[in-house]
């Protein structure tokens, strides 16, 4: 272990690495992510980014957090973008640390545009996404040979924080047999009322995975037509996953989590 370590990439001064922290358990961070911990001069980090994975930097690292949280002020994409930009021209060697992966639904592809156009050279280091790992801690498969043969990821909202318009609920609806969901909790009865108009029926089951592969993780299986009720008396709160269709019944066989030792 200790000859393959020595030959993972040197994060070069003037250098900005994205990288993915994944879904939460720091034993889902990737090595390629913990060499770019050890390595970074500088932390630009995400709310659900989880302390233990932070504590794996130098003692003289700089952490600049530059998480967003949902009806909480938070900083502008914009801004944070810059501050790549300007600490990257400071020499220093940038770790823009992301919860999950940087290129889904984290804005990764956004601020890589901004350090390609302003040339300032970057690394991009993919992590574990929570609706694959987060799911998998909650013992449900996104995909199952008997199940289905596809599977659709989106976003339940917006950069300007609404249900996105351009989601062909209709499509999704008929076409997808699991759906996965981020950031859906906030509009769930809009994107509930969707799936129902579109053809899934109230009995299609549902789950809610929230703080996803932490000690703290809770599920929340129910059905579309239980849902709004069920999630209300559960008092489950985001950040969560959503996933919809047959494969959440796979749950009751393949919840692992609570019968080991973490």
């Amino acid at each position: 272990m200790s000859d393959f370590m020595k030959q993972l990439p040197v994060f070069e001064p003037g250098h900005v690495w994205l990288v993915g922290a994944g879904p939460g358990d720091p034993g889902l961070l990737t090595l390629h992510g913990m060499n770019a911990i050890k390595q970074a001069e500088i932390i630009v980090y995400d709310a659900l980014v989880n302390d233990e994975i932070l504590g794996l930097a130098s003692e003289s690292v700089e952490l600049h957090f530059a998480g967003k949280r949902g009806g909480k002020p938070s900083p502008k994409q914009k801004d944070i973008t810059l501050k790549l930009v300007e600490f990257a021209r400071q020499n220093k060697r940038v770790l823009r640390l992301k919860g999950g992966d940087p290129f889904v639904f984290g804005r990764g592809g956004e601020e890589a545009l901004a350090l390609s156009e302003n040339n300032i050279p970057f690394r991009i280091i993919p992590g574990i996404s929570a609706g694959i790992g987060g799911l998998a801690y909650a013992g449900i498969p996104v995909t199952h040979r008997d199940i289905n043969h596809s599977v659709t990821f989106l976003t339940g909202h917006d950069a300007n924080g609404v249900v996105p318009s351009a989601v062909k609920w209709k499509c999704v609806s008929n076409g997808s047999p699991v759906i996965v969901m981020y950031m859906a909790m906030k509009h769930w009865s809009n994107i509930r009322g969707k799936l129902l108009e579109h053809g899934r029926g109230e009995d299609e089951p549902v789950a809610f995975v929230c703080e996803a592969t932490t000690p703290n993780q809770r599920v929340l299986v129910t059905t579309l037509g239980e849902s709004l009720t069920d999630l209300e008396s559960s008092g489950i709160e985001p950040p969560a996953i959503v996933v919809v269709g047959k494969a959440v019944n796979l749950r009751n066989q393949l919840e692992w989590l609570s019968k080991v030792s973490r």
